[in-house]
C-alpha cells in the first residue's frame, strides 16, 4: 500500500491523491474492532442466558379413563340383522336401540320357547310336590308301623309274662299232684299188704286203688297242663320274635320307599334347577336381540350394512365415541429418556390444527401451547419400541381447547432442568443426555 501511495504521489496530481485517500480512507481509523468486541460480548451474554432442557415426544389425544374412549359394540349372540335404528354419525343416548337381530339357531327358533320351558318347570315342580307328599305319607306310615309294633310287642310281652307265671303255677300244681300220687301209691301199697295179711277188706283195697288211680290221673293231667303251658310260653316267645321281624320288614320297606321318593325329589330338583337355568338363559338371550347403546355418544365405523346380514358371536357392529370425555395425551418416549420423566412432571403441548409459536428453551416466551402433567408412566415397552406416557390436563393452567377430538396429533415437550445456553450447546456437541433430577416434595407441592 505504501509503494502504491509513493507511486501515486510521484506521478499523479494532488487532486487524484485526495480521491485515493477518501476512497481507501487511508488516514481514517476503522470501527470493525468495536463491532467485533460488541458481537463477542453479546454472544457471551447470550451463552449465559438460562435454557430449559426438555424432551420432545410425539403422541395423540386420548382419554384418562378407559370407558370414555371409543367403544366397540359387539354382538353377544349369533344372528341376522333385521333392522337398523341408527346410522353412522347419529348421536344416541344410553339405552337407545342400535340394531335388532333375529335368531338363526334351530334350538331357539320356537317363538313359545319361554312358555314351554315354563310349563316344563311347572310340571317338574308338581312332580317334586307329589314326591314330597309321598315322603310325608311314608314317614307317617313308618310312624304307624312303629306304634303298632310297640303295641303288639307289649301285648306279647304281657302274654309271655302271664305264661311264665302260669308255668310256675302249673309246675306247683304238678308237684302237688306228684306228691298226692306218691301218697296215694304208698297208701294203696300198704292197703294191699294189709289185705294180704287179712287186716283190711277188699272194699278198702278198692277204695285205695280208686284214690291211687285218681291221683295218677291228676298227676298226668298236671304234667300235661305244665307241658302245654311251657309250650305256649315258647310259642309266644317265638311269636314275639316273628312280630319284631315282621314289623322290622314293614319298616324297612317303608323306609326304602321313602328313600326312593327322596331320591326322586333330589333328581327332580336337579332337573328343575337345570330347567330354571335354561329358562334364565333363554330369557337373557331374548334380551340380546336388541343391541343397546352402553353410553351417550356418536355412532361411527359400522362394519355391517345390509338387512338379513349374518353376524357371529362377539362380532363388532359399530363403534360409539362417548360425548363426555376427560381428554389426555398419550406420548411415546425413547428408553433413553424414560428415567427423565416421572408422575407430576410438567409437559407443554402443541396440538395439530391449533397454531403455536414455540421457543424450545424458553417455554414462558412460547405462545399457543398448553400445559399438562404426567399421570402415568408405563413400565412395559410398546410395539414401537418406546414407552407410553399418559399426560392429563393441568388444572392450574389454561384449559385445553374444547374442540379437541380423539386421535388429534400432539407434540409434547417435557420440561427439565434450567441450565445456561453454553452448557446446553456443550452437552449436545458431546452427545450427553439432559441433566436428571428429581423434584423436592416442597417444589412438587408448590406446583400442585
Amino acid at each position: 500500500m505504501l509503494e502504491i501511495r509513493k507511486t501515486v504521489e510521484q506521478y499523479a496530481p494532488k487532486s487524484s491523491f485526495r480521491s485515493f485517500t477518501d476512497v481507501y480512507k487511508v488516514n481514517t481509523s476503522g470501527a470493525v474492532r468495536y463491532w467485533l468486541v460488541g458481537v463477542l460480548v453479546a454472544l457471551l451474554l447470550i451463552l449465559m442466558l438460562p435454557w430449559t432442557q426438555n424432551i420432545r415426544a410425539r403422541g395423540s389425544v386420548t382419554t384418562l379413563r378407559q370407558e370414555e374412549r371409543p367403544q366397540e359394540l359387539n354382538t353377544i349372540i349369533a344372528g341376522r340383522i333385521i333392522k337398523w335404528h341408527v346410522k353412522e354419525g347419529d348421536f344416541v343416548k344410553a339405552g337407545d336401540t342400535i340394531a335388532q337381530l333375529a335368531e338363526v339357531k334351530d334350538s331357539y327358533l320356537d317363538p313359545q320357547l319361554l312358555a314351554r320351558t315354563q310349563q316344563q318347570m311347572d310340571a317338574k315342580t308338581m312332580s317334586i310336590e307329589s314326591y314330597s307328599q309321598k315322603v310325608a305319607a311314608t314317614t307317617a306310615q313308618i310312624s304307624a308301623i312303629e306304634q303298632a309294633k310297640t303295641l303288639k310287642l307289649e301285648q306279647l310281652r304281657n302274654k309271655v309274662g302271664q305264661l311264665a307265671l302260669k308255668v310256675v303255677s302249673d309246675s306247683m300244681e304238678m308237684i302237688a299232684a306228684e306228691n298226692d300220687f306218691r301218697i296215694a301209691e304208698d297208701q294203696y301199697r300198704r292197703q294191699r299188704i294189709m289185705r294180704d295179711s287179712g287186716l283190711a277188706s277188699m272194699v278198702q283195697v278198692e277204695q285205695r286203688n280208686q284214690s291211687y288211680q285218681s291221683s295218677m290221673a291228676k298227676k298226668v293231667s298236671a304234667q300235661i297242663k305244665f307241658t302245654n303251658t311251657k309250650t305256649d310260653l315258647t310259642n309266644t316267645r317265638i311269636e314275639l320274635s316273628q312280630v319284631e321281624q315282621e314289623y322290622a320288614e314293614k319298616a324297612f320297606k317303608a323306609q326304602s320307599e321313602r328313600a326312593s321318593a327322596k331320591s326322586d325329589i333330589a333328581s327332580g330338583e336337579g332337573e328343575l334347577a337345570k330347567l330354571t337355568n335354561q329358562y334364565a338363559n333363554y330369557a337373557i338371550r331374548a334380551g340380546q336381540y336388541y343391541l343397546l347403546a352402553p353410553q351417550d355418544g356418536q355412532i361411527v365405523k359400522a362394519t355391517k350394512a345390509g338387512i338379513n346380514e349374518m353376524v357371529k358371536e362377539g362380532e363388532k357392529l359399530v363403534e360409539i365415541v362417548p360425548v363426555q370425555a376427560t381428554h389426555a395425551v398419550e406420548l411415546y418416549v425413547r428408553p433413553l429418556d424414560l428415567p427423565l420423566v416421572s408422575r407430576g412432571q410438567t409437559v407443554r403441548f402443541m396440538f395439530d390444527g391449533f397454531p403455536a409459536i414455540v421457543f424450545s428453551g424458553w417455554p414462558q416466551a412460547s405462545y399457543g401451547t398448553f400445559s399438562g402433567r404426567i399421570v402415568a408412566v408405563e413400565n412395559t415397552v410398546s410395539s414401537n419400541g418406546k414407552f407410553r406416557v399418559l399426560v392429563g390436563e393441568d388444572a392450574d393452567d389454561r384449559p385445553w381447547p374444547p374442540a379437541l377430538k380423539m386421535g388429534t396429533g400432539a407434540s409434547g415437550i417435557a420440561l427439565l432442568k434450567d441450565v445456561p445456553i453454553w452448557y446446553e450447546l456443550w452437552r449436545n456437541i458431546n452427545g450427553f443426555p439432559p441433566d436428571y433430577y428429581k423434584q423436592n416434595e416442597d417444589d412438587a407441592k408448590q406446583k400442585k
